[in-house]
């Protein structure tokens, strides 16, 4: 990680984690403990509204959903929910992790036009589901605390990742710890042309600095946008410096 390009293109991806058709508030990965989400974005916690206000706080070109009826008990992806967002946030990429482990649920999800995939390593039993999509999905490798969820192949070798790379540490999920900037550097050394994206832990502004500054691609992020402490004018100066950086690094 390091080069002013990743730094000019850093992305904040806001984030909504779908319950029996509400928005939860994550926490630390417990997902049985998640209960409705409560924001000041937001009347209520309908799918819908909730990205609209998250869009609106931090705008952006994506939004990132895990439908845990999906990643938690094998049910489909709740299409109603994702269609209502889609409608509600014209425009803006969707990042779907439905807990897909196998090739026809994705091919099913990719015809129905409702986003891209997030194939997490969690669901997976071998890596033959990451190579066969390539760059149709996005990877995201899971782990909780010091334990890499998953199989260990797609850690390790980064052959077949595709394109865009999250690495996803639950037990930071919505605790305020900081992100996992070790684990960040050990995914960007193992495949250093990929975009790699982080998600949990980020606080607020100082911490999307300190990302961008060490060359990842973008952050995911609910909490610190729920709680007014990541603002669409902190993302703006972000920006704004990644522009000036590469600027003088080019002149």
């Amino acid at each position: 990680m390091g080069d002013e390009t990743a730094r000019a293109s850093f992305a904040v991806i806001p984030v909504i984690d779908l319950r029996h058709g509400q928005v939860v508030r994550a926490r630390a990965g417990e997902r049985h403990s998640y209960a409705p989400i409560e924001t000041p974005l937001a009347k209520g916690s309908a799918p819908a509204d909730v990205a609209r206000g998250l869009l609106d706080a931090v705008s952006g070109p994506t939004l990132y959903v895990a439908d845990l009826d999906a990643i938690m008990d094998g049910e489909p992806p709740d299409l109603r929910a994702l269609e209502a967002i889609a409608r509600a946030c014209p425009g803006v990429g969707l990042w779907v992790d439905a807990g897909f482990a196998e090739a026809a649920t994705v091919e099913a999800f990719l015809a129905a036009g409702l986003g891209r995939p997030v194939v997490g390593s969690e669901s997976q039993a071998d890596e033959g589901l990451v190579e066969r999509l390539g760059d149709r999905a996005v990877l995201s490798l899971d782990s909780r605390g010091a334990t890499r969820l998953g199989p260990p192949g797609l850690h390790a070798d980064a052959r077949h990742w595709p394109p865009e790379v999250i690495v996803m540490t639950l037990s930071r999920v919505g605790v305020g710890s900081g992100p996992d900037l070790a684990g960040l550097a050990a995914a960007a050394r193992l495949a250093p042309d990929r975009r790699i994206y982080a998600a949990g832990g980020v606080r607020g502004p100082d911490d999307l600095a300190a990302l961008a500054g060490a060359g990842v691609a973008g952050a995911l992020v609910a909490s610190a946008i729920h709680d007014g402490h990541l603002r669409a004018e902190h993302v703006r100066a972000e920006h704004l410096r990644a522009e000036q950086l590469r600027a003088g690094r080019l002149a």
